[in-house]
């Protein structure tokens, strides 16, 4: 039995994208409340660190980093393995990796490197381990998004944006497929004990946009003054992952830990079905799955 101090105690948490920014936040207060936490990144020696860090700190010994490049599906398996391997249950997973580019870029798999690991990442990983997840029911999946979803329609004749890219626009599509995923999935996963919720940190000043030059990274740099602190973009995903608040909650999208509604699109539910199957068909999945 978990204790009041140690709320979290014998749960199995996984986060991605946990080396640094709100991930390895949102992986310090799940070890701190007793869970044994594994963080996912492709920076072996940040993650390596931050584990160490994070142990130490929360005086939690268990605390693991798995490495894998989230835009690589090859890893993404590989890490789902390696989990499965490990541990007989996953009681909550954080899908927080996630980036925007401001030039248009393929994965190794030949895939536009946004949607690739921004959604798919989270489409990929989530459905590998889903089995593993129903078994640990009550569990949770939490799918980091943004607000910039609603300012984005899936464009499914141009989804990677071969004959037109802009990253802020390829960036906020990627937002609305994680709603549009985490809606069809709690639907599809209906009566399991397993709920899903999506979510918009907040304008954080992580690592965002350090990849881009120009107007984007100008931006970045001359109001990231007002920008929410790692902590602070944080607290949702960690209300989400903990909070007795939320227990059976699913299907919706938080912002400073209350649900309010996403965009009109993200409620269309035949394009959410729509995108599933291509998610699937990109992702060598099974189009029943």
């Amino acid at each position: 039995m978990a204790n009041s101090n140690q709320p979290m105690q014998g749960k199995i948490c996984m986060v991605t994208g946990a080396a640094s920014g709100i991930g390895a936040v949102t992986a310090w207060a799940l070890a701190q409340q007793g869970a044994a936490v594994i963080l996912v990144d492709r920076n072996s020696d940040k993650g390596m660190i931050t584990a160490n860090r994070i142990k130490q700190q929360a005086g939690n010994p268990a605390v693991e980093f798995m490495l894998a490049d989230l835009s690589a599906q090859k890893e993404i398996r590989q890490l789902a393995q390696q989990f499965r391997s490990r541990y007989q249950r996953l009681d909550v997973l954080v899908n927080n990796a996630g980036a925007f580019f401001r030039r248009r870029q393929e994965t190794v798999d030949g895939i536009e490197m946004t949607f690739a690991l921004n959604h798919l990442g989270y489409f990929l990983l989530t459905n590998l381990l889903l089995e593993t997840i129903k078994a640990s029911a009550p569990a949770r999946i939490i799918n980091v998004s943004s607000r910039s979803h609603a300012r984005a329609q899936i464009n499914f004749d141009d989804l990677q944006s071969r004959s037109s890219y802009r990253g802020l626009q390829a960036y906020a599509q990627s937002k609305l497929a994680i709603v549009l995923f985490t809606y069809e999935l709690a639907r599809r996963l209906e009566g399991t004990g397993v709920t899903v919720n999506t979510l918009h940190p907040g304008t954080v000043a992580t690592n965002f946009a350090t990849n881009s030059r120009g107007v984007v990274s100008l931006s970045v740099r001359l109001f990231r003054s007002a920008f929410l602190s790692p902590e602070q973009g944080a607290q949702t995903s960690i209300y989400l992952a903990t909070s007795p608040e939320v227990e059976g909650v699913t299907g919706k999208y938080f912002v400073k830990q209350q649900a309010v509604p996403s965009s009109p699109a993200s409620y269309d539910t035949a394009t959410a079905s729509r995108l599933w199957q291509v998610s699937a068909e990109l992702t060598g999945l099974p189009l029943s799955t």
